[in-house]
This record gives structure tokens, sequence and C-alpha cells, in this order.
């Protein structure tokens, strides 16, 4: 479990086709501290720590997480930057919403707006998962716990603040990037119930 609040920015620095994909991240956590088999959340998606060094760690990634992610969509090339987050223990503050790192499909940012000093965004997100989306609910976009602020049809919208843009990619953002989204665990069960009750 995350709580969408991003702890580091890592960057790829290998990636290997092997059966899976192992993809090599450099971060500056303190590696002594991340056990193998530790689970960080790397642009949203949960993966688990296979390998590591001093100031990077591997982690293998199934064709399933793939085609389900932007990894597929947009490729982690070398270079890239990711919102990294290590995983919730138990005392932790939990800042931002609860998060699986488990995610449902990739949306596309379609606009960004300048609004004083923040950023307003927005998403087109996939025809399945727009029901999910509320206005003032929460959603996971490259593992960062954001807040809607509008919804139309099957499109969003979210206002990011200077902190949020420096301390995570979404300085680097632009309009055609294809996105993580993770809906509101809350808002799943929600909809599974009145599916379950129609």
């Amino acid at each position: 479990m995350f709580t969408g609040i991003i702890t580091d920015v890592g960057q790829v620095l290998a990636v290997t086709h092997a059966g899976d994909l192992r993809v090599r991240i450099g971060c500056h956590y303190d590696m002594d501290d991340v056990a193998i088999g530790a689970s960080i959340a790397s642009d949203g998606v949960c993966l688990t720590v296979v390998s590591k060094g001093a100031d990077w760690y591997e982690v293998d990634i199934s064709a399933e997480s793939v085609s389900r992610t932007n990894i597929g969509t947009a490729g982690w090339g070398v270079g890239r930057r990711l919102n990294l987050e290590r995983a919730l223990r138990v005392g932790d503050e939990l800042g931002g919403h609860i998060v699986s790192g488990h995610v449902d499909g990739v949306a596309e940012l379609i606009a960004m707006t300048d609004e004083g000093d923040s950023t307003r965004f927005t998403f087109r997100a996939p025809a399945a998962l727009a029901r999910y989306i509320a206005p003032k609910g929460s959603v996971a976009l490259n593992g960062t716990s954001l807040t809607v602020n509008e919804v139309a049809g099957d499109t969003f919208g979210v206002n990011i603040i200077p902190h949020t843009k420096s301390a995570t990619t979404w300085g680097e953002a632009q309009v055609g990037d294809a996105i993580n989204l993770e809906i509101d665990t809350l808002a799943r069960y929600v909809a599974r119930l009145q599916d379950w009750q129609a």
C-alpha cells in the first residue's frame, strides 16, 4: 500500500528484455534500508525490488503490467524520470489517499492551463474508467495522489501546485503524455456494490 505522496524522483538507468522486462532505476533512497522483495511504486506501478546497489534498484515487469501502464504506451527508455514512493509502513502519516500501485489504465494529458502559480491539468480517461472519477474525489496519476476538481464525460481536471511540480515529474509534463491512472479504491467498491444490486 502507498499514499500517493512522492518521496523521490528516480531515473531509468538500463532496460533489458529477457522473458520479463528488467529495469534498473536510479534513486536517492538509502538502499541499505530497502530489502530485496520490497515494493516501490515507480510512476504509480507497484514493483518488487529484485536486485539493488548503492543508489539503484532493479525490477522485473511482466507483460501484463507493460500492457496496462504507460510502460507500454510511452515506453520507459533510459533517462526517463519516474515518481517514486516506498511502501507505507505501520505508523506512517497517510498524507494522500490509499493507493495500491495497481494501475487501472492510461489517461492522456490533453491540456495545461496556468492559474496563478498553479497549473490546471486536464486528462482524458479511458471510457471504462471515467465513471469512477468524481469531483473532489481522489485519483493517483503517475503515482501522485491528486484531488479531482471537475469532471465532464471522460475528461477531468486537477490543480497542481508549485511544490508538487518541483518535487515530482509534473514540472516536466507535456500535452499528449500517457499517464498511469489508478482510480480511488472506494469508488471501485461503491460501483461494484451498485452493479451487484442492479
